[in-house]
């Protein structure tokens, strides 16, 4: 890919990407702070300022290297937002619905995409110049929060799936369960690089989002 190439991407999946990522762990933080746990609110968390939430590697230098790759998926993160579980109101319970805000958020903001993408596709021919960057960040809007939300559901620590999963299960296999999260990154690395998380997740990101573009058609 051409250094034009590079720019004309990153000026598509920069916002789309931040807002994905950043709005994914505000919702962390405001659940959190309305059962009981002000941490993030205290630590100042809970604002949309994405300089409080970027992580340089997370934020910037993984979505840019799979963008420069030219990755048919990005993957990012932001900083993550301080939870105190022993401020929850009921921790187990309440966890489950602080990890569910993000997962949640992003699904709500590709559905939010899609319905900007049919507003761009109904623009008049004398909007084009603004209708077709429009709908090209409605696309990746779609495409990265449909990976956010299909991803941080799966079941491993500390993925929000993971965090789920430890919710809902009886005690001794959440234990059990939570007992992989200093794994949990090395898990990920290892279905990624095998391919497992493209080969398995792949269609079901593929059928979601194309689902999301066909209701804006």
């Amino acid at each position: 890919m051409n250094i034009e190439g590079i720019l004309v991407n990153i000026s598509i999946w920069a916002l789309p990407v931040l807002l994905a990522i950043v709005l994914h762990e505000v919702a962390h933080g405001k659940v959190a702070d309305m059962l009981g746990d002000d941490t993030a609110r205290w630590m100042g968390r809970l604002t949309l300022n994405p300089i409080s939430h970027i992580d340089p590697l997370g934020t910037v230098l993984i979505p840019l290297i799979l963008l420069v790759m030219g990755s048919p998926f990005l993957l990012g993160y932001a900083k993550p937002v301080p939870i105190n579980i022993g401020k929850l109101r009921n921790p187990k319970r309440d966890m489950v619905l602080v990890a569910l805000a993000g997962p949640l958020t992003n699904l709500m903001l590709a559905f939010a995409s899609a319905l900007l993408l049919w507003v761009a596709f109904h623009m008049p021919e004398s909007m084009r110049w603004f209708a077709e960057p429009l709908a090209m960040m409605c696309q990746a809007s779609i495409l990265i929060n449909v990976v956010l939300f299909v991803f941080n559901l799966l079941p491993i620590p500390p993925l929000d799936g993971g965090r789920i999963a430890v919710g809902l299960l009886p005690n001794h296999l959440a234990y059990q369960l939570d007992r992989l999260e200093p794994y949990g990154f090395f898990i990920i690395i290892g279905l990624l690089v095998l391919g497992i998380f493209q080969s398995v997740l792949g269609p079901i990101i593929y059928n979601i989002g194309k689902a999301l573009v066909t209701l804006a058609l």
